[in-house]
């Protein structure tokens, strides 16, 4: 059985002891009792409080003059003068009775309402904590499938550029700010350009490495470039159809964000193979 089924059975605990449930409420419960220690200690400590509950109504006294008026009705005979005669107003009495046995059920209720607002609380919290880690194991989920999904779409621009008709390769060396740095470029007019480097010095703070395009007229930016910790580079950048042909590529060291001409310490330079 399920510690939700478990539960919800043992919460019917008050119930069965006050005789309230329906008759198959108390057949499935007296089945479950056969197997579960637990309920079975949880009626016997109920026990007590429902025998409390005769205690707590007051004991009544017989009015004095009830047996002389028993013995008179069955001798025919009056009682006799000498025995006062006192008839106890019933509407008090009951009065006492219902207030003292209302008080009394009142506490018996108190008693199985707060075993199971606790043990409620705690199936709230239980449940709480599942929908929290399922919650977190979603949006994981979520993570993992939209990091599948852009590194599929990269492996299928990368392959895409690599089977162009028109393509180009660049061969990077490093440069006396990084003397073992290396990279490689392919360039297509119609597909883009894939860039690869190892090797590359850890970025300074507020700082990054940018890719130019140099043409016969400006060099042109071709993106920002961050490597991982192993200075290594992977990147798949979308270049412009009317991209005039390079006449060299170049990583310069800039400021963070970026800027529209290089100014900064060449760290890769390359020229294309004959025939761009």
């Amino acid at each position: 059985m399920t510690s939700t089924a478990h539960d919800e059975l043992r919460d019917l605990s008050g119930l069965y002891v006050l005789g309230a449930l329906t008759a198959d409420e108390r057949a499935t419960f007296e089945e479950h009792l056969r197997s579960c220690a637990e309920c079975k200690a949880e009626i016997v400590s109920l026990g007590p409080v429902v025998g409390a509950l005769a205690l707590a109504v007051p004991r009544l006294e017989a009015p004095a003059d009830l047996r002389p008026r028993l013995l008179s009705q069955v001798s025919g005979r009056a009682p006799s003068a000498t025995i006062p005669v006192e008839r106890p107003d019933p509407a008090v009495r009951w009065a006492d009775v219902a207030g003292w046995l209302a008080a009394a059920a009142a506490i018996f209720v108190a008693v199985v309402l707060a075993g199971y607002s606790v043990r409620l609380r705690d199936r709230v919290t239980r449940l709480e904590g599942q929908l929290t880690e399922m919650t977190l194991q979603a949006v994981m989920a979520d993570r993992q499938v939209t990091e599948i999904r852009r590194t599929a779409a990269e492996a299928r621009s990368t392959l895409g550029i690599l089977a162009a008709p028109d393509l180009a390769r660049v061969e990077l060396a490093g440069q006396k700010v990084a003397p073992r740095a290396r990279a490689r470029a392919f360039w297509s007019r119609a597909r883009g350009l894939v860039f690869t480097a190892t090797d590359l010095p850890p970025l300074p703070a507020g700082k990054v490495y940018q890719l130019w395009v140099v043409t016969r007229q400006a060099p042109i930016s071709a993106g920002l470039l961050t490597p991982d910790t192993a200075g290594q580079i992977t990147a798949v950048i979308e270049t412009p159809p009317d991209l005039p042909s390079p006449i060299a590529m170049a990583v310069t060291l800039e400021p963070a964000g970026g800027v529209p001409a290089p100014t900064g310490d060449k760290y890769l330079v390359g020229v294309p193979a004959a025939g761009l």
